[in-house]
């Protein structure tokens, strides 16, 4: 199998060990053996490539995701669908050392069983969200009753043993939380970040409860992150807010602490504070590509930030293009303009057209060349 190129994100990975040729014992690959939930035992391969420190190893064959699915159906957004799990695996390094640790998806929630805690209260017991009465007019909903709780999202994380043995030594829970309620009829309305955190903190304590009910979960490490998602217009991700943790067996979340992440859209506003200079170098950068065309182009970019410090930049260019020959004469000026304007920024530049994906330019940041794919050629 063609070793995979080092800037693919997780959730990529574990496609790819999925969908791709599966490894065979021996070579780059660790045999283990891992115990199902019905007590039985089978084969594992731990593949020995990792591409980056902060990604997780994932055992073949991969297992889906037990709620697999909802996803789909309750976030708002293609982006927050992706960053609620992308984002879980980033605050989970924080709890499980990747050198120490394997990713599997979630397999302690099922799709039954998260449906109902994600129902209002009237409709199951288990229900998280509040409950309302038949008499209730929709405004009433939407001033004292809004659904809250948008997703639930829930990450394993494994160890070996000295008898090479994979077994569960961690789970991960991410709490999508609405920052607006779209009622069936009415305008939308939005929900205060006061009130986000504190009906997400109720929530993790009554999940974190319901989890130490499992046997197989009582004596688990189990880590929190509170997620704020955008609305159904954004094109930039939400972020996780706020993560916590319970060690072995106890039954409340401790220590609750800030997460500071956040997604920029480029170019912005003049007024966007810490990120001006960026979103100025942003501007300077389109005005030199469409000095290149003759016809309007447009470029769009999306920051990440994490602790006010810009961590990666990744700049969409859809194009409409007749000929390889231009592709590549454009694809070596956009390389030049990349190595001008962003020198110390980890940096990744698609260019696409209707026919899908045309070239890919990716810089880490450190003043190495970029890395330039053009497809098909």
């Amino acid at each position: 199998m063609k070793r995979t190129t080092k800037w693919l994100a997780p959730s990529v990975l574990s496609a790819l060990l999925l969908t791709g040729c599966l490894p065979t014992p021996g070579g780059d690959q660790e045999k283990a053996v891992q115990e199902t939930e019905e007590s039985d035992q089978e084969m594992v391969l731990i593949p020995d490539e990792q591409i980056k420190d902060e990604y997780y190893r994932t055992p073949v064959p991969f297992k889906k995701s037990a709620s697999r699915g909802l996803v789909v159906s309750n976030l708002n957004t293609k982006y927050d669908m992706q960053e609620t799990e992308e984002g879980l695996l980033r605050l989970s390094t924080q709890y499980f050392d990747p050198k120490n640790y394997y990713f599997q998806e979630g397999q302690y929630i099922d799709r039954d069983t998260a449906k109902e805690w994600l129902s209002r209260k009237s409709n199951y017991e288990a229900g998280l969200n509040p409950a309302i009465k038949d008499d209730m007019t929709p405004e009433q909903i939407a001033e004292k009753a809004p659904i809250y709780l948008a997703h639930i999202v829930e990450q394993n994380y494994l160890e070996m043993t000295v008898d090479k043995k994979v077994k569960l030594a961690g789970v991960s829970i991410g709490l999508a939380m609405n920052s607006l309620y779209y009622p069936r009829e009415g305008n939308e309305r939005s929900i205060d970040d006061k009130t986000i955190e504190e009906k997400g903190k109720q929530m993790a304590d009554i999940i974190l409860k319901r989890l130490r009910d499992k046997p197989e979960l009582a004596d688990i490490p189990i880590a929190v992150g509170l997620f704020k998602q955008k609305s159904r217009n954004d094109i930039v991700p939400g972020t996780y807010f706020a993560t916590a943790f319970a060690p072995k067996g106890k039954s409340e979340f401790t220590g609750w602490k800030e997460v500071d992440e956040t997604y920029v859209l480029l170019p912005a506003s003049s007024s966007t504070g810490n990120y001006r200079d960026l979103n100025t170098t942003f501007k300077n950068f389109k005005q030199d590509i469409d000095d290149y065309f003759e016809s309007f182009v447009n470029v769009v970019g999306t920051a990440f930030y994490k602790d006010q410090k810009l961590k990666s930049l990744h700049i969409e260019i859809p194009i409409q293009f007749f000929g390889k020959s231009e592709l590549i004469g454009f694809s070596q000026y956009l390389t030049s303009l990349v190595k001008t304007h962003f020198k110390d920024v980890p940096l990744e530049v698609s260019v696409t057209s209707v026919n899908g994906p045309e070239v890919l330019i990716v810089t880490e940041g450190n003043n190495n060349e970029p890395l330039v794919h053009v497809y098909g050629y």
